[in-house]
């Protein structure tokens, strides 16, 4: 059974992510700031003095009517008004430079945390992709990060100077009127109660919203990468109706939130124009009762204006705040998953080896390079839902020799030899490389021994020789020629129109199915690994393309031991051992001709198969 399960935007398992504090979201967020903290210093600093020479209008507002216009001294306009040009030219020069600063800030910062949830991708084990929509990793690798990234660079600017500014302007209003200074402050425990509703219900909306996206992104994905089965069963009105479903639950799940914005927004606006009505209907008073000048009036309303723009700038920031607490609880879920293989877990399987073998035998080193003795003690294998696919499995493979597997669909074929790699670790037994436990190989190592060709070759949106060159990235010319001519495909390649340099398409569309076969043993031919896993390539194949095909693998598995999960009989006559697989049990184990005269299960497939796929031939054991 193939250990991949597809899972497609439908039924994918990971739409709701783990619930985190808003604080725990913010803690960890900063600590991609501490690499630029002068960078993070100097926008605030230049945030801040662009605020400074913006105190400076209200006040120079003043003098001038209670000063100048008052008192009829049209000398002092002058050097007023050009004191109040230098502050507005003081104030948008330092914030150009905020700006300049912030912005190479937030690109670095965006690089820093992508490139570390990429790396963490890169090192999740396989089983994790089982479960996950590609189009929802990338929506978290990309929008997600984003939205993490506004907090981070606004949310630590704006907040900053926002919480500075309401402290500075308060005391301005105190010094200047405190009677008029507390009314202003009437409305504040309104716009207290709406932050705090908003916070304390927001993140709900803005979670169903990032899992709409993720959705309909993650269906956009699949059906890119299918859309010629798409076509081929003529369902493009069908897919037109399923994204279109997916596209409206983004539409609710984003009008959800601006559905509550456009109530909450309005309404702290109103509280912020209440305490700005309320002074100038006292203020007015004074000023008719002659106890408070009419500049002093203005220059104390302007300032007000400079106390309720960051307040509800704040409101702002705690929007994207919630936002923010969406997108990072999906990032910090590939963040916090455990990685395929950790220190710790290597260290302690390499104690346990030592403890096993002998003293003298030494953990290998990356450069090791295996005989290519694989043996399977009692391995067992289980999904986490504890459903048994590998039941007790044991099996001796010689360095050199062709190990094959046959069996039914869901035999247990595939997990088998996914094992040895550590694509997925055995919950039971052990498996065993030279002597050496698998589990106390670091990853780097073990993988470096195993070659695997796949019956649907995988190749990269990449030219020809990036993909064959994937092997091995530092072979020379001469060494990739030499793979290619043994893979049998160095023929077509130099027949296409920039030879190695052309470039073969999303999965290797470009090329035909035996083609691309042929530079994925290229592929494996250059890297030149003792062990070598193969599932079957030639089963979709014309007669032509096999024997080329069959010619290449032939020199691949040429002194290297190897897993062949095959299909037709004709492929594994040769094979050292033959290992005949059901219900995650061996059922029958040797040679071509010792199988045969056994006469049980192979002998059986064997007379009833002729030109028929041995899984086919299974299904008509079964059903008879």
């Amino acid at each position: 059974m193939s250990a991949h399960r597809h899972i497609s935007a439908d039924n994918d398992p990971t739409l709701s992510a783990k619930a985190r504090s808003t604080w725990e979201i913010v803690r960890r967020v900063a600590v991609y700031l501490r690499p630029y903290k002068l960078m993070a210093a100097g926008t605030i600093v230049c945030a801040l003095l662009s605020l400074a020479c913006s105190f400076a209008y209200p006040r120079l507002t003043q003098h001038i009517i209670d000063d100048v216009i008052a008192k009829n001294e049209p000398s002092k306009l002058v050097p007023v008004m050009l004191a109040l040009i230098g502050a507005f030219l003081l104030r948008e020069l330092f914030n150009s430079i905020r700006i300049r600063i912030n912005n190479e800030f937030e690109q670095f910062v965006i690089l820093d945390m992508r490139r570390e949830v990429y790396a963490r991708l890169q090192r999740l084990p396989v089983g994790y992709f089982d479960n996950r929509a590609s189009g929802d990793l990338m929506t978290r690798v990309i929008e997600d990060v984003n939205n993490l990234e506004r907090l981070l660079i606004d949310g630590t600017e704006q907040g900053t100077v926002a919480v500075l500014s309401i402290v500075g302007v308060l005391g301005i209003l105190f010094w200047m009127n405190p009677v008029l200074a507390g009314i202003a402050l009437i409305p504040l425990p309104f716009l207290a109660g709406g932050a705090l509703w908003y916070t304390l219900t927001a993140h709900r909306r803005y979670r169903k919203q990032r899992q709409a996206a993720s959705a309909m992104n993650a269906l956009l994905m699949d059906n890119l990468q299918g859309v010629r089965q798409i076509k081929a069963f003529n369902r493009e009105a069908h897919e037109d109706t399923r994204f279109g479903e997916r596209a409206e639950e983004l539409r609710q799940g984003t009008l959800g939130v601006m559905r509550v914005w456009s109530i909450y927004s309005p309404a702290m606006s109103f509280a912020s124009a209440l305490g700005t009505g309320l002074v100038l209907w006292f203020g007015g008073q004074q000023v008719l009762a002659g106890t408070l000048k009419i500049g002093e009036l203005i220059g104390f309303i302007l300032y007000l204006a400079l106390f309720y723009e960051p307040v509800t700038r704040l409101h702002g920031l705690n929007q994207m705040l919630q936002s923010a607490r969406a997108a990072g609880e999906r990032v910090f879920d590939i963040l916090d998953t455990p990685e395929e293989r950790d220190a710790a877990t290597a260290t302690a399987a390499a104690l346990h080896q030592r403890e096993s073998t002998s003293s003298t035998t030494p953990l290998p080193a990356t450069d090791w390079r295996a005989r290519g003795e694989v043996v399977y003690e009692n391995v067992a294998f289980s999904y986490g839902d504890n459903r048994a696919v590998l039941k007790e499995v044991s099996l001796r493979a010689q360095p050199g020799q062709m190990i094959a597997l046959v069996g039914p669909t869901g035999a247990g074929k595939s997990t088998l030899v996914n094992l040895l790699p550590a694509f997925y670790e055995a919950t039971g037994g052990r498996i065993t490389i030279d002597g050496r436990d698998n589990r106390g190989l670091a990853l780097e190592t073990l993988r470096a021994q195993i070659s695997v060709v796949s019956q649907e070759a995988f190749l990269f949106n990449g030219t020809v020789r990036e993909n064959i060159l994937y092997g091995r990235l530092g072979a020379t010319d001469a060494e990739l020629d030499s793979a290619a001519r043994a893979a049998n495909c160095h023929e077509f390649i130099s027949r296409l129109p920039d030879g190695y340099d052309s470039r073969v398409g999303e999965r290797g569309v470009k090329l035909s199915v035996g083609e691309k076969q042929r530079v994925s043993i290229a592929r494996a031919l250059l890297k030149d690994a003792p062990i070598l896993i193969l599932d079957e390539a030639t089963a979709s194949v014309d007669t032509a393309t096999e024997k080329l095909i069959q010619e290449a693998l032939e020199r691949l598995m040429s002194g290297r031991t190897s897993f062949v999960i095959a299909h037709r009989l004709s492929t594994i006559r040769k094979a050292n051992q033959i290992l005949v697989l059901r219900h995650g049990e061996i059922v029958e184990r040797g040679t071509h001709e010792e199988l045969l005269a056994r006469d049980g299960l192979y002998a059986k497939l064997a007379r009833i198969q002729n030109t028929t796929f041995i899984e086919e031939s299974f299904e008509k054991l079964a059903a008879e």
